[in-house]
C-alpha cells in the first residue's frame, strides 16, 4: 500500500472555459510502492478525523449527473458528504462509482472539497482532498493525484493537451505514471520528477 502525506495547496482547475479556484489539499501518493516507513515533505500536513457520510437514495428514473447522459447510466445515485468544515458535498452518477470502489472517504481521496463541475465534451470532474476523479463517457472514470496531477493541472487539466485521464496512476519500471487522452505523465522515484509526454 503506498504511503500517502497530504499538502495543502491552491490549485486552479479550469472546466469548460471557466476557472475555478479550489483549495485543495493534495496527495502525494507518488511514493515508492516497495518503501517502507513514511515519507516527510517540508510544508506537508497529515489530517485526519470522522466524516460521516449520507446516503440520499436513487434519483429519479432518466436522471443523471451533470455532463452524465449516456444512455442506461448504472450509476444514478447521489451521495452527500458531511465534511469536516461542516458542508454537505455530493458525489453521484460514475464519480460517486469510482469513489466508492476507491474506498470513498477512508480512502487516500478523502473527502470532497467542492461540487462536481462539467468538463469537455460532456464529461465531469469533482475534486478531493487527495486527488480528482475525472469522468466522461469515451474514458470512465479515474483518478488523479499527487505530483502526477500538479503536472497534469500545469498543462490545461481536461481542457489542455492532455485530456481527460484514460487510467488510474499505475507502477512503471522507474515510478508511476498515468495516461490521458492526449498523451502520458510519469513521475520518477529517483529524483521525484514528473514527465510530460504528448501524443
Amino acid at each position: 500500500m503506498h504511503h500517502f502525506a497530504r499538502r495543502s495547496a491552491a490549485v486552479v482547475m479550469a472546466f469548460a472555459g471557466t476557472a475555478l479556484l479550489f483549495t485543495a489539499a493534495c496527495s502525494n501518493d507518488d511514493n515508492d510502492s516497495n518503501s517502507s516507513g513514511t515519507t516527510t515533505h517540508a510544508g506537508m500536513t497529515e489530517t485526519t478525523g470522522a466524516m460521516a457520510t449520507q446516503t440520499t437514495g436513487t434519483m429519479a428514473p432518466g436522471t443523471t449527473s451533470p455532463g452524465e447522459t449516456s444512455p442506461g447510466n448504472p450509476a444514478a445515485s447521489e451521495t452527500k458528504i458531511a465534511t469536516q468544515n461542516g458542508q454537505e458535498i455530493a458525489v453521484s452518477g460514475h464519480i460517486l462509482t469510482k469513489y466508492t470502489d476507491m474506498g470513498g472517504v477512508q480512502s487516500p481521496l478523502g473527502e470532497p472539497t467542492g461540487a462536481s463541475v462539467q468538463g469537455p465534451n460532456g464529461g465531469s470532474c469533482q475534486e478531493f482532498a487527495g486527488g480528482a476523479i475525472c469522468w466522461s463517457e469515451q474514458t470512465d472514470a479515474h483518478v488523479v493525484w499527487g505530483d502526477i496531477r500538479t503536472a497534469w493541472e500545469n498543462n490545461g487539466g481536461v481542457n489542455g493537451k492532455l485530456g481527460y485521464p484514460t487510467s488510474d496512476e499505475k507502477d512503471n519500471p522507474t515510478g508511476k505514471e498515468s495516461d490521458f487522452t492526449g498523451g502520458t505523465i510519469t513521475w520518477n522515484s529517483a529524483d521525484r520528477q514528473t514527465t510530460v509526454t504528448t501524443k
